[in-house]
C-alpha cells in the first residue's frame, strides 16, 4: 500500500495548469528526486502533499498514521528567539506546550499554568518531542540557546531542517534542502537520509546529492508527471532521446497541418462526404495544435565585459580581521591574477562573506593590506538577494526603473527581449518580485548582474534554487569568461567544473590555497594530513574459497523452470511496443512515445537480468 497517493490533481494560478490531472504513488523506503525547471510548480506540488495548499481538483490520500514533514525552499525572515523554541514549534501543539513550559521554568514561575502545561505534556507524550528535538539539534550541530536572529542563512536552514525532523516523520519532503548548507552539513544530510528508513521526496539542484540519494526520478514537465524510474545519468540520456523524438513527431504533424491548411484555402466541395471528413479531421488537428504546450526555451546568458583589468587583480598581504575574540581572517596572503577562478569554501559562519568584503575593499582589514590592480570593474552577486526590491516588478529591478532599454556589451536591448533570454515572459516581467519562485529570483539576479560591464565577477552562493539546465549554462559561461571570478559555493559539482583554485577554511581564521576544485582539495587535504590523522586503509578480507557448486534449492528450481516463459513474455511485449511505435497511426502521440520508450528500456534491463540469472542457475543445475 502506498504511503501517499495523489489522484488526478489539478491546479493553476491564472495561467496554464501547473499540474494537469497528475497521479503519483509514494511507497515506503523510496527516495524520489522531483525534477523540473524553475517556475513549473515543484514547490506547489510539495505544498499540496504537505497539506499547505489545496488543489483545484483531485484527491490526496495519506495512509492512516503516516506523518509528513516538510522543509520549504524559503527560510522565514525576521525570526527571533531561542533555536530550541523554533525547533519545538515543528511538533505542533505539543511543541508549543513545551516552549511555554520551558519559559515558565526559566522564570521560576510555580503556578497553576505550569502544572497545567506539565499535565498536558505527560498526557500527550510531550517529553518524547523534547528528546527528539535535542537529538536533532545534536545531529545538526546547533546550540538550542542561541538566538535564531543572530545566525547565518545556512545555520537558519539547519534550524528548520531540525524543525522538520522533530516530528519523526515517515515521509520527509525536502524542497532544495542543500540551499545555504555547508559541505559538512550536506555530507551529514546525505548520510542521515541513506542511514534512515525515511521515505523522502526531494527537490534539488545538487547533482552529486541527486546521484547519491535518488532511487527514483519524477519529472514535472508542462503540467504532467513523468516517472523515469532510473538513475540521474540514465535519465539525462532518456530525456534527450524523448525530446528529440517529440521534436520529430511535432515536425511531421506541423508539416501535415500546413498541407491541410493549404488544401482548404484552395476551396472544397463541401457536399462530398470525403471532403467533409477531411474538414473535420483538419478541425481536430487545429484543436490538437492549439492545446500543445511547448517546452519553455533555453536560458541565454551573456556577460557584459568591461575593459581588461591589469595582470594583477588584487594582492592581500598579512590580512587579519576579527569580531571581538573571534578571528575571521588570520595572516591571509593571496594574489589574484587576471583570469583566475577562485572557489571559497568553509562551514557556515566561518567568515566567507567577510573575506569577500575585505578582498573587495568594502570592509577595511584590521591588520595587513589589500592592494588593488588597475581598471577593475566588479559585479557582485549577493546570496541574500538584498539588491532586489520585492514590491517592484521584474522589469523595474533590471532596468532600475521603467526604462525600455538596457545595454549589454555596449549594445542596446529592449528590456522585454532581454528578460526573455532568462525565460521571463512579458507578463512575468511586469509581475512583482515577491511573486517569483526562488529559482526565478536567482535568474533575475543574474539578468541584473550581467547588465553591468565587469572584468571581475563575485558570486556568493549563486547556485541556490537554480535548475540544473541553468546551472550548467552558467558553468559554461564562466569557463569561457575572460575576466576573473571569485565564488563562494557549497556545490561540489559546481566547484569541480568551474574553479582553478580553492581557498579552504582551515579553522581559527586561516584560509589555505589549494590547486583545483573540490575533489582536488579533498585529495590534497588527505595527502597533507599527518599519518595518524589519515583514515586507515580498509583491510582486505581474503575471499572465501568455494567448496564447489551449491545445489539449487527447491525455490531456485521453480525459478529456473519459469524463466523461459518470463523471457518469452518480455520479448513479446517489447516487440509489440516497437511495432506500435513504428506504426504511422501512433505518430504525434507524445505521451505514448514517452511511456513506450521508458517501458522498452525497462524491459531490456529485465531481460538482461533474466538471462544472467538463467545462466547462473542453469550452470549450477548441470
Amino acid at each position: 500500500m502506498a504511503l501517499v497517493s495523489l489522484h488526478s490533481i489539478r491546479i493553476a494560478f491564472g495561467g496554464p495548469l501547473l499540474l494537469d490531472s497528475v497521479f503519483l504513488d509514494i511507497h515506503k523506503g523510496q527516495r524520489i528526486c522531483f525534477l523540473g525547471r524553475n517556475g513549473v510548480g515543484k514547490s506547489t506540488f510539495m505544498k499540496i502533499i504537505a497539506g499547505e495548499v489545496a488543489p483545484d481538483s483531485g484527491e490526496i490520500i495519506v495512509a492512516p498514521g503516516v506523518n509528513i514533514a516538510y522543509l520549504s525552499q524559503e527560510v522565514p525572515q525576521g525570526l527571533s528567539g531561542p533555536v530550541l523554541d523554533i525547533v519545538l514549534s515543528g511538533a505542533g501543539q505539543v511543541g508549543d506546550a513545551l516552549v511555554a513550559w520551558h519559559r515558565l521554568v526559566a522564570q521560576h514561575h510555580d503556578s497553576p499554568e505550569l502544572h497545567s502545561q506539565q499535565q498536558f505534556l505527560d498526557t500527550h507524550d510531550g517529553w518524547r518531542a523534547e528528546t527528539s528535538a535535542k537529538r536533532a539539534l545534536d545531529q545538526l550541530g546547533l546550540d538550542g540557546t542561541a538566538d535564531v536572529a543572530t545566525l547565518s542563512g545556512g545555520m537558519r536552514r539547519r534550524v528548520f531542517l531540525a524543525r522538520a525532523l522533530v516530528r519523526e516523520p515517515e515521509v520527509l519532503l525536502l524542497d532544495e534542502p542543500t540551499n545555504h548548507l555547508d559541505i559538512d552539513s550536506i555530507a551529514w544530510l546525505e548520510s542521515f537520509i541513506l542511514g534512515s528508513k525515511l521515505t523522502v521526496l526531494f527537490v534539488t539542484h545538487d547533482r552529486r546529492l541527486l546521484r547519491r540519494l535518488a532511487t527514483r526520478i519524477i519529472e514535472l514537465d508542462r503540467g504532467r508527471l513523468v516517472d523515469w524510474s532510473c538513475d540521474y545519468d540514465t535519465f539525462l540520456q532518456r530525456k534527450q532521446a524523448v525530446l528529440e523524438a517529440e521534436e520529430k513527431d511535432w515536425g511531421r504533424f506541423d508539416k501535415l497541418l500546413a498541407q491541410e491548411e493549404t488544401w482548404i484555402r484552395r476551396g472544397i466541395k463541401a457536399r462530398r462526404t470525403r471532403n467533409e471528413g477531411r474538414v473535420r479531421a483538419l478541425e481536430r488537428m487545429r484543436e490538437e495544435r492549439r492545446k500543445r504546450r511547448e517546452r519553455s526555451g533555453e536560458v541565454s546568458m551573456a556577460i557584459g565585459m568591461a575593459q581588461r583589468s591589469g595582470e594583477r587583480v588584487l594582492e592581500a598581504r598579512g590580512v587579519g580581521f576579527s569580531y571581538g575574540d573571534k578571528a575571521i581572517l588570520t595572516d591571509l596572503s593571496l594574489t589574484v591574477g587576471r583570469g583566475d577562478r577562485i572557489g571559497i569554501m568553509g562551514p557556515n559562519g566561518c567568515g566567507k562573506t567577510t573575506l569577500l568584503n575585505v578582498l573587495l575593499g568594502k570592509t577595511p582589514p584590521q591588520q595587513g593590506t589589500v592592494v588593488f590592480g588597475a581598471s577593475l570593474a566588479v559585479s557582485y552577486f549577493d546570496q541574500l538577494r538584498e539588491v532586489l526590491e520585492p514590491e517592484k516588478t521584474v522589469w523595474e529591478n533590471v532596468a532600475l526603473g521603467w526604462a525600455d532599454t538596457v545595454f549589454i556589451s555596449g549594445k542596446p536591448r529592449h528590456v522585454i527581449s532581454y528578460l526573455a533570454d532568462f525565460l521571463f515572459t512579458s507578463d512575468r516581467a511586469k509581475s512583482p518580485v515577491k511573486q517569483l519562485s526562488g529559482g526565478e529570483r536567482n535568474r533575475l539576479m543574474l539578468a541584473r548582474l550581467f547588465t553591468q560591464p565587469a572584468n571581475v565577477l563575485v558570486f556568493d552562493e549563486p547556485t541556490n534554487d537554480l535548475d540544473t539546465e541553468t546551472l550548467e549554462l552558467l558553468e559554461e559561461l564562466l569557463l569561457e569568461y575572460a575576466g576573473t571570478v571569485l565564488v563562494v559555493s557549497h556545490d561540489r559539482e559546481f566547484l569541480n567544473n568551474v574553479v582553478t583554485t580553492t581557498l579552504a577554511f582551515e579553522g581559527n581564521g586561516v584560509f589555505k590555497e589549494y590547486v583545483g576544485g573540490y575533489d582536488d582539495w579533498e585529495r590534497q587535504r588527505i595527502a597533507l594530513a599527518p599519518a595518524a590523522a589519515r583514515p586507515a586503509p580498509k583491510r582486505e578480507e581474503p575471499a572465501p574459497v568455494p567448496s564447489g557448486p551449491k545445489k539449487l534449492t527447491f525455490k531456485e528450481k521453480q525459478t529456473l523452470a519459469a524463466l523461459p516463459v518470463r523471457i518469452e513474455a518480455l520479448e513479446t511485449e517489447r516487440d509489440g511496443l516497437c511495432a506500435k511505435m513504428a506504426d504511422p497511426a501512433s505518430y504525434g502521440d507524445r505521451a505514448f512515445a514517452a511511456e513506450a520508450g521508458m517501458r522498452i528500456s525497462r524491459i531490456e534491463d529485465e531481460l538482461a537480468a533474466a538471462y544472467a540469472l538463467w545462466e547462473e542457475l542453469d550452470g549450477r543445475s548441470a
